[in-house]
């Protein structure tokens, strides 16, 4: 088991491997679909991303009324690929070290996360109850206009689990299931004829 720990940077993300388990504690964000276009699009960022880890994460969040303090109640992954248009831009304009999701991302998010020192890692769908409890404080949240679960927001989290699925050596595990899974594939339907 590896940990990160904030303040994160390329040199910390390069010293990581596909198949690495990692516990990550410290800051993270959330951004998805309309973050990423937003961005994408040359919009400025409300904070800045440079050595940080984004997570694909549209979380529920409560508003206690009478501290006016946030409670996330689950945050789970939402599904990466969505991100593929967008994340090699926002990976190279913005700095970002790490991506966190699920179901993996496209070449092109390969290809920035080994040009630009960043990893792409992949938590527990289903288990966003169990990452929630994860997360210690919300920190902000912004670009409020997108709705809430579509905002960004920063979160302090300790000990949150997950596997490293993309490295910044050029390797996917995507990839390689791909790779393996159609080789497996050719074989049984040669079998079958």
């Amino acid at each position: 088991m590896k940990t990160l720990t904030y303040p994160f940077s390329q040199a910390m993300v390069r010293e990581l491997h596909v198949g690495d388990m990692v516990k990550i504690t410290g800051k993270i964000f959330t951004g998805r679909d309309a973050v990423h276009k937003y961005l994408h699009d040359g919009n400025p960022s409300p904070v800045d991303l440079r050595n940080q880890i984004i997570y694909h994460c549209g979380p529920v969040v409560l508003k206690d009324k009478k501290t006016g303090k946030y409670r996330v109640v689950a945050a789970g992954p939402t599904t990466s690929i969505r991100e593929e248009p967008y994340q090699w831009q926002v990976i190279r304009d913005h700095g970002i070290v790490g991506v966190i999701g699920k179901g993996g991302m496209g070449p092109k998010t390969l290809n920035a996360c080994r040009e630009y020192g960043c990893v792409y890692l992949h938590a527990i769908g289903g288990a966003a109850q169990v990452l929630a409890e994860r997360i210690k404080s919300v920190d902000g949240v912004y670009l409020e206009q997108f709705g809430s679960p579509e905002a960004i927001w920063e979160f302090t989290v300790e000990d949150f689990p997950v596997v490293v699925t993309i490295d910044s050596h050029g390797n996917s595990l995507h990839q390689q299931v791909l790779e393996s899974s159609q080789s497996i594939l050719k074989e049984l339907i040669g079998q079958a004829h």
